[in-house]
C-alpha cells in the first residue's frame, strides 16, 4: 500500500521497465542527467562520465558526506591519508577552492566527479532527447517482457 520509488543503478529504459515490472510506482534517475546539455556539471565532469573507463567509489573525500564518485587522484590520496577527511561541512568548505579551480581548469584528477554505478549508460544529449529515448526504450523493454509475465 506504500508506493515504492526505485532509484540507484537506473539509467536506461530497460532499468525503468524492470523496476516498474517488479512493482515500483516510479523511478528516479540521477547520473543520467549530468551529461545532458542542460546540466550545470563542469564540462570536464561530463567528459569523464562519457569516457566510461573509471571505477566508482563511495567517498567522503570532497564534502565530508558519503557520495559515489569516479575514482581519481584526489579521492585516492584523501582516503589513503589518515585523518585527512573532516566531517561535513568542514571538508566541503576545505575542498571548495580546489574543486572550483579544478572545474575551471578542466582538471578531472582534482574534481569531485559524482557518478552512480550506471554512469557508463549516460549519453550526451538534451533532456528532451533523453526522456524521449528512455520512454521508447522502456516501452520496448516492457513489450519484450510480456511473454515472461
Amino acid at each position: 500500500s506504500v508506493p515504492v520509488i526505485a532509484s540507484g543503478g537506473i539509467a536506461d529504459g530497460r532499468g525503468i521497465a524492470a523496476a516498474i515490472t517488479l512493482g515500483a510506482a516510479a523511478v528516479q534517475l540521477g547520473t543520467a542527467f549530468l551529461t545532458t546539455a542542460e546540466s550545470g556539471a563542469p564540462e570536464a565532469h561530463k567528459a569523464a562520465l562519457l569516457s566510461k573507463g573509471r571505477a566508482t567509489r563511495v567517498t567522503r573525500a570532497f564534502s565530508g558526506r558519503p557520495a559515489r564518485g569516479l575514482l581519481n587522484e584526489f579521492l585516492a590520496a584523501a582516503e589513503a591519508t589518515p585523518g585527512a577527511i573532516l566531517p561535513f561541512p568542514y571538508q566541503n568548505d576545505l575542498t571548495r577552492a580546489v574543486r572550483g579551480a579544478a572545474a575551471r581548469a578542466g582538471e578531472t584528477e582534482l574534481l569531485s566527479l559524482w557518478a552512480g554505478q550506471a554512469y557508463p549508460l549516460a549519453r550526451r544529449e538534451s533532456v528532451a532527447e533523453m526522456l524521449t529515448r528512455l520512454q521508447s526504450e522502456a516501452r520496448d523493454a516492457a513489450a519484450s517482457l510480456q511473454g515472461y509475465l
